[in-house]
């Protein structure tokens, strides 16, 4: 192989290992906040942002294409980061 094609399948391999361990975070983020979504505390807004990336990555309506889900994860972790900022401010308010 020419030296542009290994570099090509370098690329390709760090892109998809970093997708990889980034949907690993997800899912371990996701089954923690399907436990959060439980607690009626939550307002339905953060639920709502919650869903609608879960909609969005499922989607095929993309802002980057499919292979590379840097787009889909960020939507992802912005929600996550959502609702766990709901949960610890429903957290605080209960303590009251």
């Amino acid at each position: 192989m020419h030296t542009e094609m290994w570099v090509v399948v370098a690329v390709a391999t760090v892109l998809i290992a970093t997708t990889v361990v980034l949907a690993g975070m997800l899912v371990v983020r996701l089954v923690k906040a399907r436990r959060q979504l439980r607690d009626a505390g939550i307002p339905m807004e953060n639920k709502a942002v919650f869903w609608g990336a879960l909609i969005y990555l499922v989607s095929p309506v993309d802002l980057l294409p499919d292979p590379v889900l840097l787009d889909d994860i960020g939507f992802l972790l912005l929600a996550l980061r959502s609702l766990q900022a709901a949960t610890q401010s429903a957290d605080v308010a209960r303590r009251r």
